[in-house]
């Protein structure tokens, strides 16, 4: 965390030249990497819920007709997985894009907490947009995953393991890692407000996992405030206005404190954060390692603290990670309501207007229940001023003007119909009451699910409910056994798959070397500050051909080493 990542990605796609398209997770991380570049001069077409459908609309057709060539596209993979619009506009220009980053990329995998079902889309949407076998170049970016999560995302994206490139040092040891285990949570309390006094003049980001209740996101942020702090909530029921404004109230010190769930995560880059506080236990160690990553960005140090009781590890097994899969009852209710009228064939399916149904909705498609077969929208109800025979003849075709309908009448395969509106409306070729909705459209393959699938489905929820209660178990075992600060970054380094030669390099000097000892910090700060080049414990060639790897290799101006 901290890392670079963002860097990586902007020079890689201004050497690939072209467009690149960049997706991302959240619509604050990519508002705040859009603005960076768009200060260094590029061009930048940033696509979320935040932005208006009408001026999205604008600003694809103007894109696919070549009125506009961004640098920089950022997207959401639900973007990806849901806006017809979108892909048309895309294949229009799919010659001049070069690059294809997918940031965050651990949330591909079905076993990471992060998993976000969309991001597994994304290949799917390569392609349709450039073809299986024509792939433009893949450059996928994360601070934190483990090996099993790894193994996903190269099936996913055809990465070779050899293209798999690793930072040599994986620690954040600028940060401070304090572990408090405690009997009940009116002690945890207690102290946590003996720790927001300690820091109340420092910049403090809280770590809690659930919006409501007592002690809840809410709970906490209000008692902080009429106790005199200047604090503020951040969760995911916020819409993306509320959520950048506290984002810019910490950056700016209106607020130093924000109590938050996970929904402040990845890539939100405020560099003085001073102090990470987990109120409860995260689910494992890349999700710990990320949050705390959010501290100490400017290269200073921090202090995180985890509070934590046994009433808390026992509450997210049986709430949070029991609770994010859902149950037999569950799957046949949903699936019900999206089969609707006992009959196979296609649906059209707003992914975004029902939780229960973004949950269910991978199992489905995993068993081959359904499958994806087109982005659409519910009709050309809302179509008027029709400038096309063709389509004036499906519009007039049926009464309710409905996709599937239409579809079913002309024998027209989804993806047929849905092309020949998006063209037309790149065209302008009719106009729009109100923009096309982003709905995908399903093929349903069975009426009802069978006792054979829904027990493979059950199968495959109870192996991932225990992966994640292992990952749990485990991260609670680190931090028994380990709570010294650095002993504690080197076992997660070591997790997350560092050299175990490189682990001794806990100390970091004036120009951002890593180095084992203090008296290499004076060294290396001296070297620095005399303009003298060096390299540390670089491997080299030796007299008879002996690898050896000096402290320091010293490179002078007459190119003596």
């Amino acid at each position: 965390t901290g890392g670079g990542k963002s860097i990586i990605y902007w020079m890689a796609g201004l050497a690939c030249g072209g467009t690149t398209i960049v997706v991302s997770p959240l619509i604050a991380l990519m508002e705040e990497q859009a603005q960076k570049i768009k200060e260094h001069g590029y061009k930048v077409l940033v696509l979320h819920g935040g932005v208006q459908s009408s001026q999205q609309v604008q600003l694809l057709t103007d894109y696919a007709n070549g009125q506009f060539t961004p640098d920089f596209i950022f997207v959401s993979p639900e973007k990806i997985g849901t806006d017809g619009y979108f892909e048309y506009c895309l294949r229009k220009r799919h010659d001049s894009i070069t690059l294809m980053v997918v940031d965050e990329v651990h949330c591909v995998s079905q076993w990471g907490l992060n998993f976000r079902p969309f991001y597994q889309r994304i290949p799917e949407f390569m392609n349709e947009l450039l073809g299986p076998d024509s792939w433009c170049k893949v450059l996928a970016l994360t601070a934190t995953i483990n090996h099993k999560e790894l193994q996903d995302v190269c099936e996913s994206f055809k990465i070779n393991p050899e293209h798999i490139l690793k930072d040599d040092i994986l620690m954040r040891t600028e940060v401070q890692l304090h572990v408090k285990k405690f009997s009940d949570e009116n002690q945890k309390e207690e102290a946590f407000w003996e720790l927001l006094e300690r820091h109340k003049s420092e910049k403090v980001l809280v770590y809690l996992y659930r919006k409501g209740n007592t002690r809840g996101v809410t709970d906490l942020a209000q008692k902080a405030e009429e106790r005199g702090y200047r604090a503020g909530s951040f969760h995911g029921d916020m819409n993306a206005k509320e959520r950048m404004e506290i984002i810019e109230k910490f950056k700016s010190n209106e607020i130093n404190i924000v109590i938050a769930t996970n929904a402040f995560g990845m890539g939100i880059d405020i560099p003085d954060i001073r102090v990470v506080i987990h109120f409860m236990i995260p689910e494992s160690v890349e999700q710990y390692y990320q949050e705390i990553g959010r501290a100490a960005r400017d290269g200073e140090g921090a202090h995180a603290y985890l509070l934590y009781s046994d009433k808390n590890v026992s509450f997210k097994k049986s709430f949070f990670i029991d609770g994010s899969f859902p149950r037999e009852e569950q799957l046949r209710e949903v699936y019900q309501k999206i089969v609707g009228n006992q009959q196979t064939g296609y649906k059209t399916f707003d992914y975004f207007a029902d939780e229960e149904k973004q949950l269910c909705l991978p199992y489905y498609l995993r068993a081959g229940l359904i499958e994806i077969v087109a982005k659409g929208f519910s009709g050309l109800k809302e179509v008027y001023d029709i400038k096309c025979d063709t389509l004036q003849c499906l519009y007039t075709s049926t009464e309710t003007k409905g996709f599937n309908r239409i579809c079913k009448k002309n024998g027209m395969h989804p993806k047929e119909l849905s092309d020949m509106v998006y063209e037309g409306l790149l065209s302008g070729k009719f106009q729009l009451k109100k923009q096309l909705e982003r709905w995908i459209v399903l093929k349903v393959n069975e009426i009802d699910i069978s006792e054979e699938t829904m027990t493979e489905i059950l199968e495959d929820i109870n192996r991932k409910k225990q992966y994640k209660e292992t990952m749990l178990d485990y991260f609670v075992k680190m931090i028994e056994d380990t709570q010294d600060s650095r002993y504690l970054h080197q076992e997660i380094a070591k997790y997350l798959g560092m050299d175990t030669f490189q682990l001794g390099r806990i100390y970091t000097t004036a120009d951002g070397n890593r180095v084992r000892s203090k008296s290499e910090v004076i060294i290396c700060n001296l070297l620095a500050t005399a303009g003298i080049t060096y390299k540390y414990e670089e491997p080299l060639l030796y007299g008879d051909g002996k690898r050896i790897s000096p402290d320091f290799t010293i490179y002078l101006p007459d190119g003596t080493i």
